[in-house]
């Protein structure tokens, strides 16, 4: 009995060692073949993960116009910053639209500030886009026609402001951190803020257009610079400001003529600067609503987001949402020179997924976004869209 059941083991041993050897070596060939582009090497698929929910909250400002205190205001009450004046850490992403300077006295506060709180939003995981409106290109072009003499005063002296905004602290944010235009995706498979569209990256699929352009005036239909965005427009930005800064700086208008853009400046840049780039462009706000949203649709479609967001063009009441949120207009005056209401805009993104599909590529989500206009005493709802899409959104 005892060498029976010796024997046995022995061929089971054998057996096994012959088994695996045999795993093995299949494998060793299978990943030769791999490396050499024979086959493709296929690993073991493991099941995977739980989907979660994805949340996304972003605030954004329009024009300020030199009130650093309604700035403050409007920033707490939005939740961006705590009663300390310090980022909060509440929100993902704030969005200012341009026009910080200009018909108040606070530019150099402003500005600081806004560097400030850059510094801080990174540190806890945020950020913030800055953008440049018509007014920040007026002051580095020479037009100084809405600058208080008392403002001038807070720099020292005329030829101080116009170096702190050319070579200067301010001109050297404004260069490095300020756009003129942003494409901001709602979920992080879309790349990060302004990953341009489209691109050979391009996320194809429910979600292409999960994201939203911000720009200080409006991107007109028939501008040229479209596509791909945002980085058409900014290339185009980048390369006007830097001529501008480094050329040999004119005499403010007034009292001096007015000089405009340098001699160098190209087709494509005295475009962006024209009433219809997306600086100046008003027709968002003007025209009517029959037209505005049947010509909203190509430049979403063009710009891979799925609404628009601008300043620019006031409304001293309250945010101006056109064609079911798709246009949204949020200059309301905040500062003290226009005597507005003070406003900021809020988008709550999820994506939730609805129960566990057995393959990644078929999990169901729902997508819900809530865009609400913020006041000191209320808040508004201007749109709340929910789909339901299908696909591998998992973020590891």
């Amino acid at each position: 009995m005892t060498q029976r059941l010796l024997t046995f083991l022995l061929v089971a041993v054998g057996a096994y060692c012959a088994l695996r050897y045999n795993i093995v070596a299949k494998a060793f060939s299978l990943t030769q073949q791999s490396q050499l582009g024979q086959v493709p090497f296929i690993p073991v698929k493991d099941a995977y993960d739980d989907p979660k929910p994805y949340t996304r909250h972003i605030v954004a400002v329009g024009d300020l116009h030199g009130d650093f205190p309604n700035a403050r205001k409007v920033l707490q009450f939005s939740g961006v910053i705590d009663d300390k004046g310090a980022w909060s850490g509440d929100v993902d992403y704030f969005v200012q639209t341009g026009d910080i300077i200009d018909r108040g006295d606070d530019t150099i506060k402003l500005f600081t500030y806004m560097d400030t709180l850059r510094e801080q939003a990174q540190a806890k995981g945020g950020i913030v886009l800055s953008h440049l409106g018509n007014h920040e290109w007026m002051n580095v072009i020479g037009d100084w026609r809405y600058v208080y003499s008392s403002e001038i005063q807070t720099f020292g002296s005329v030829e101080a402001r116009q170096k702190m905004i050319t070579t200067g602290r301010i001109g050297r944010s404004w260069a490095t951190n300020y756009t003129t235009a942003s494409r901001l995706p709602l979920h992080p498979s879309l790349g990060p803020p302004n990953t341009p569209y489209p691109s050979s990256s391009s996320l194809s699929g429910p979600l292409s257009h999960s994201a939203i352009s911000f720009v200080h005036g409006g991107l007109s239909p028939s501008y040229s610079g479209l596509s791909p965005f945002p980085s058409k427009i900014n290339d185009l930005s980048d390369s006007l400001l830097r001529k501008l800064q480094t050329r040999k700086q004119p005499r403010p208008h007034p009292p001096g003529p007015y000089v405009g853009l340098p001699e160098d400046t190209t087709k494509e840049e005295a475009e962006l600067y024209s009433s219809n780039g997306p600086l100046w462009y008003r027709g968002w706000a003007q025209d009517t609503e029959e037209k505005v949203c049947k010509d909203v649709e190509e430049v979403l479609e063009k710009t891979g987001t799925r609404r628009m967001i601008m300043g620019h063009t006031p409304d001293f009441e309250n945010i101006t949402s056109r064609c079911g949120g798709k246009i949204i207009i949020i200059d309301t005056g905040i500062s003290r020179a226009y005597g507005g209401v003070l406003s900021a805009l809020s988008v709550h993104y999820t994506l939730e997924p609805i129960g566990k599909a057995e393959k990644p590529e078929e999990q169901e989500w729902q997508e819900r976004e809530v865009v609400s206009a913020l006041y000191a005493d209320r808040q508004d709802v201007l749109s709340e869209d929910v789909r339901r899409v299908v696909g591998n959104f998992h973020l590891r």
